[in-house]
């Protein structure tokens, strides 16, 4: 297939789901990356950013690839094919379509346990450690953002990108039991290997199933949690670090690439070039490198389809002392990714600050006029309005301005011909889907379109009046939700058990095409 050849660093692809992402979840090839239509001139430029890379797309054979060929040609991309048949004629071929989201991330991580026999402990073996008093420790390798939404007690917050540096400023006992813990598994996995590829002296685990495997344990998860790793390192912590970074660079053979030769590849308008911090985004704003994006190591590893939508891309990957760039090389390069390590880090000259953000040309997508809060209410009281709600289904069931219409992209033709003689405000918390939208509009009919100031939250805050609807739109309509275990989060204890079933799961629908990507020990998995 094209698309495993490519993935292999043969030639270079974008694969292009451009459903929405309910769609996508439900079902799609193992190298498939979700654009939606509804943020496809979005996404797209952050995700394919080389204009003449050979694009894949398709729909649901229901020709919306064609609205979206249209739309690509319009902002300069050239080599464009439509998947005859979409997702089903995939099927229909014989090739799995995979459900659930970040597939060849989770798929690999199931082969890092199988390949390098990553030992793991459950949740009632670490509930019987800590009740013992035993030597220990619990790192939380997900986000901070997570991990202060509920954890395990006791648990310390130190996301995987870190754990290599910020290991010694946790652990200075080298007879302490490190227990390594995410939502369900990948992480886990990923973070207790990481180190022991890094080559700390204690004995590490990970915790099978996460914090779903606690809970499913009958155990009390805590919320609020702000227990965190230490921001400031000593000059002997990060001596040490630095040196275990390095080792596991030569014993893996992990390139590097000098400053003058990245800025050539950033130029190269034959080969694309993903430049990503992998520090935190405290650091990167305060200062990064000119065209580099912003993704903590630990989370490109995890979901490597959010950020890299170009298979056999290069990847250079950065930071300030190489450690946590050299930990998501190693895992890139097992990846079976084309990926270095910037040599000496970002430095201190010429770096931008602030958020990287990527804009909306417009050409590609018109500004909207904003309307404050106030008028927006006076003008839908006066039926001067019809309101469009573009957030999440999930959101507009929470609440929405009432008599707000909840709508995608793809069904705003049929909203139009319902709709006559009076402007339309757009409810949105993402400006660049709103602009879209908005460009549509224009196009289409002589409607005058506005943008609530401040979104919903603007209107909230001003106390106007919200309405819910339970079952509205109703779940046939919710094509952006990923009804795949979706309550895996808020306590559903059969959608955790489906979801870690799901994630064991993944290695038994490999074919050999979609295993041999991977650059793991052949005799081992």
């Amino acid at each position: 297939m094209e698309v495993h050849h490519c993935a292999s660093g043969n030639g270079e692809l974008a694969f292009l789901d451009i459903r929405e992402h309910g769609q996508y979840g439900h079902g799609h090839p193992f190298f498939a990356i979700s654009c939606p239509y509804s943020r496809l001139e979005s996404e797209v430029l952050r995700l394919v950013p080389r204009q003449n890379t050979p694009i894949v797309i398709y729909d649901d054979d229901d020709g919306l690839a064609g609205w979206a060929v249209n739309a690509l040609i319009r902002i300069g991309y050239d080599d464009i094919r439509i998947l005859k048949g979409g997702a089903q004629a995939w099927a229909e071929a014989g090739f799995t379509l995979y459900q659930g989201v970040n597939v060849p991330s989770k798929a690999f991580g199931e082969l890092v346990e199988l390949s390098c026999h990553t030992p793991a402990v459950t949740a009632l073996e670490l509930k019987e450690m800590q009740i013992c008093g035993e030597n220990l420790i619990l790192l939380d390798g997900r986000t901070s953002e997570e991990y202060t939404n509920f954890s395990i007690p006791g648990g310390v917050s130190c996301p995987n990108a870190e754990l290599p540096l910020r290991f010694d400023a946790l652990v200075d006992d080298l007879e302490t039991t490190v227990v390594i813990n995410c939502a369900g598994r990948t992480r886990s996995i990923i973070g207790a290997q990481t180190l022991i590829d890094f080559g700390v002296s204690q004995k590490i685990f990970a915790l099978e199933n996460g914090t779903q495997g606690w809970a499913l344990a009958n155990l009390e998860l805590e919320k609020g949690a702000d227990r965190f790793a230490p921001k400031n390192l000593s000059t002997a912590v990060l001596k040490a670090t630095g040196l275990r970074a390095q080792d596991l660079a030569q014993r893996q053979k992990i390139s590097f690439v000098e400053p003058d030769t990245l800025t050539g590849w950033l130029g190269d308008k034959e080969r694309t070039t993903y430049l990503i911090d992998v520090r935190s985004k405290a650091e990167f704003e305060v200062g990064h490198m000119s065209g580099a994006c912003h993704v903590p190591g630990g989370q490109l590893v995890q979901a490597t389809d959010l950020t890299i939508g170009v298979l056999g891309a290069r990847i250079v990957v950065c930071d300030d002392n190489e450690v946590r760039a050299i930990m998501a090389a190693h895992w890139l390069k097992r990846m079976g990714r084309n990926v270095f390590v910037l040599k000496g880090g970002v430095g201190s000259d010429s770096l931008v600050s602030g958020p990287h953000y990527y804009d909306l040309d417009p050409s590609v997508a018109m500004k909207i006029p904003s309307i404050s809060v106030d008028g927006a209410y006076s003008g839908l009281s006066a039926k001067d309005f019809v309101a469009i709600d573009l957030r999440t289904s999930q959101a507009y069931r929470d609440g929405h301005v009432p008599g707000a219409t909840w709508c995608l992209r793809p069904q705003l033709t049929k909203f139009l011909e319902k709709t006559k003689g009076r402007s339309i405000l757009l409810l949105a918390d993402d400006e660049h889907a709103a602009r879209l939208m908005a460009t549509d509009i224009t196009k289409s009919s002589d409607f005058a379109v506005f943008l609530l100031a401040g979104g919903m939250k603007a209107w909230e805050d001003a106390g106007y009046p919200l309405e819910t609807s339970p079952n509205t739109p109703p779940d046939d309509q919710r094509k952006d939700y990923l009804f795949f275990t979706g309550q895996r989060h808020l306590g559903d204890k059969e959608h955790m058990r489906q979801y870690l079933e799901w994630e064991v799961g993944l290695v038994g629908q490999l074919d050999a095409e979609e295993r041999n990507v991977f650059k793991l020990p052949p005799d081992e998995i």
